[in-house]
């Protein structure tokens, strides 16, 4: 790892180049001088530039060479980034902060997101901008049983381990993982062999912060006065906000804090002539706090959660599949008020996704979509395209059920889920994985062993005045909305009987320790197979026999040399065959061939065509024959599509013939026999053996 700042954008707060390999980041990180204009949060602007100029290649469109909308995996980066870096800033900081990472060399081996991390952390490091870090990133990856420290991308895919870990010198602030059902006791040794290698890095880039890091800046902080503040909390606790905070109804809750709230606004316009507004937001900060330290201190103390529920209990579970009457597989998967409907359409192989990246070029037979509209939260906004939430929501969701999925050879359908979050209340990405469990079963999809997921979360008693590994706190079965924003963790965990396969970690503190995640493993291990359970007792395995909408796929083989035949000049023979029969052919490199049709004759019909296409004609076989051309030795004739052979006029009766004329004419179909194929691949026929048969 080589970090260099100094040569490069030299009018950023920070700026540094991280090169792996030879793959090469900029980080920036610029800070405004004064408040943003945007209230109500902290305005963070986290960005992933990748450029395909890093990897050597250009656009892939045939119209469009300019890079535009980032794909799907820089914004997966971005969100790595931005989910390590947000939780090390104070929160009453209004500055507008902007971190770009760009990608300017790509080797093809090492990710650039682990390094965009580090570069990230080293730039804010390095800057005057306020912000509670430095952290680092690793990957590990496992193979043949061995840890991996930073796999190059070959050793990910062979292994069963990708996991993507952040965090300071003695703690983790950010996981990202799939895995092919390693167990909760290897993944915590990953845990282990990740963190000591952040731990070096970490203090790598402190060293160099102590070099030549610049002094801290003061941050613009949305802050009254203590006096203003002290009575926001005397009125929100006379108003009874410690109880508002506790029903089983989220919306219950919500009437009640509104109400609250509008109580200390009522005080505010009273006593207030000027900065009505600023004095609003303040209030609202406060109220936040105060609501966290009123969830915080129940549950430390008490045990108690804001619906009533035990610590390790999981609010109430249903689950139905075969609802929609034309789809190919539904589920339906509710956890309390969350609600998620998951519906799978197959489809031909023709059907994968082309993903073009600067990483990669690839086709993807698996594909999950997350939409979360804003109805599910009581909401109206506009409907857009999908953001970085629904994007990073759908990719887990999709990790989590790509280890029990059939392979191509068993089951050749490209596979597209859908889920639909109808309400939420918590855990929605988990609730999107268990409705693909059911989805993918009620299809007839074959998978291996069904995936369940929890939301597990823990509060940190962070007033204790003793280290870190000595800290009070308690662990979260299956959080809530209120639990995932004022909790200090929200760790998603999805798997099998025999282990996990995904995994993601978001904090709201500096970072948990070891013991903590251990502690959070061990809690959910349990909370996850009775979740699958519960799967089961309503599909325990895959329908044998998929819907009567979904198409059907017939594979076939042939000699790849004959592709040619199937294909034709300019692809005239595929082309009649779909439209005499109307069906989907694929075919791929190494003769696979795929037919994909609504209806069996269809299909039957398409692959006798291509059967006859590509089979090897052998000596003794009998075919009607339609004579094609007539020459003055004999006369040829097509036996199969696209292959024909000679009867030679001794060959076409039993008797003397002078003009082949005179028998046979364009047209004609006679039986014939194949007397023999030549060195040369030349087919000999014969008519008057047919005749002597009969």
């Amino acid at each position: 790892m080589e970090i260099e700042t100094g040569l490069l954008a030299g009018q950023a707060n920070g700026a540094v180049t991280a090169r792996y390999g030879d793959t090469v980041v900029l980080a920036t990180a610029v800070m405004s001088e004064k408040a943003s204009r945007i209230s109500g949060y902290f305005p963070l602007m986290v960005d992933f530039e990748e450029r395909y100029y890093a990897a050597g290649k250009i656009k892939g469109s045939r119209f469009i060479k300019r890079e535009g909308r980032p794909s799907d995996d820089a914004i997966l980066a971005g969100r790595a980034v931005d989910r390590t870096v947000r939780p090390l800033f104070n929160h009453r900081m209004r500055n507008d902060v902007q971190v770009i990472v760009t990608v300017l060399s790509y080797d093809g081996e090492n990710d650039p997101d682990t390094i965009a991390i580090i570069a990230a952390s080293t730039a804010l490091s390095l800057s005057n901008i306020p912000w509670n870090g430095p952290v680092a990133a690793v990957r590990v990856g496992r193979a043949n049983g061995e840890f991996i420290l930073n796999p190059v991308n070959g050793e990910v895919t062979e292994g069963d381990l990708d996991l993507l870990l952040s965090g300071s010198i003695d703690k983790i602030n950010m996981i990202e993982c799939g895995a092919k059902e390693v167990s909760e006791t290897d993944m915590l040794s990953a845990f282990k062999f990740g963190q000591d290698a952040i731990a070096k890095i970490a203090a790598f880039i402190s060293s160099i912060q102590k070099e030549i890091g610049k002094e801290k800046s003061e941050p613009a902080l949305v802050k009254g006065t203590d006096e203003f503040e002290a009575k926001v909390k005397e009125i929100l606790l006379a108003e009874g906000l410690a109880e508002a905070l506790y029903d089983k109804n989220k919306q219950v809750i919500e009437e009640k804090t509104k109400a609250i709230s509008e109580k200390v606004g009522e005080y505010i316009t009273s006593n207030f002539s000027e900065g009505v507004d600023k004095l609003k937001e303040i209030a609202e900060i406060v109220t936040e706090e105060v609501s966290d330290e009123i969830v915080h201190e129940n549950i430390l103390t008490k045990e108690q959660r804001p619906d009533g529920r035990k610590l390790d209990e999981i609010r109430h579970i249903e689950c139905q599949i075969g609802i929609l009457p034309r789809t190919h597989g539904t589920g339906l998967f509710t956890r309390g008020e969350t609600q998620a409907l998951t519906v799978t359409t197959l489809g031909s192989p023709g059907d994968q996704q082309i993903i073009d990246t600067m990483e990669v070029d690839m086709k993807k037979r698996y594909i999950h979509h997350y939409n979360f509209p804003p109805f599910s939260v009581g909401e109206v906004r506009p409907m857009r395209g999908p953001g970085r939430r629904e994007i990073g929501h759908g990719a887990l969701a999709e990790k989590a059920l790509i280890p029990v999925l059939p392979g191509k050879e068993e089951f050749p359908y490209t596979m597209l889920l859908v889920s639909e979050i109808l309400s939420s209340n918590g855990s929605s990405s988990m609730a999107s994985t268990c409705g693909s469990t059911l989805s993918l079963m009620d299809a007839g999809v074959p998978i291996k062993r069904p995936v369940s997921g929890i939301a597990m979360g823990i509060i940190v008693d962070q007033q204790q005045a003793v280290s870190s590994k000595q800290q009070a706190f308690k662990v979260l079965t299956d959080i809530q909305g209120l639990e995932d924003h004022y909790g200090d963790m929200d760790f998603k965990v999805a798997g099998t009987t025999e282990g996990i396969t995904a995994m993601q970690m978001d904090v709201k503190v500096d970072g948990v320790t070891i013991d903590m995640l251990e502690a959070v493993l061990n809690q959910s291990h349990g909370n996850r197979l009775d979740i699958l359970k519960m799967i089961t007792d309503t599909i325990s395995v895959p329908r044998a026999e998929m819907s009567q909408y979904a198409p059907r796929i017939i594979v076939m083989q042939i000699n790849p040399e004959k592709i040619r035949n199937v294909i034709g000049t300019g692809g005239k023979v595929i082309n009649e065959i779909i439209d005499e029969t109307g069906v989907e052919i694929d075919i791929e490199d190494d003769g696979s061939v795929f037919i994909t049709s609504p209806d069996e004759a269809s299909a039957q019909k398409a692959k006798d065509w291509i059967y006859n296409l590509t089979r090897e004609v052998k000596a003794g076989e009998v075919f009607n024959a339609r004579v094609t051309r007539i020459m003055n030795f004999g006369a040829f004739a097509e036996i199969l599509p696209g292959q024909e052979g000679l009867i030679h006029v001794s060959e076409i009766a039993d008797r003397r013939i002078e003009k082949v004329e005179d028998v046979l004419k364009v047209g004609d179909i006679i039986p014939v026999k194949v007397k023999e194929i030549d060195s040369q691949g030349r087919i000999n026929l014969s008519a008057k053996a047919v005749t002597k048969m009969m």
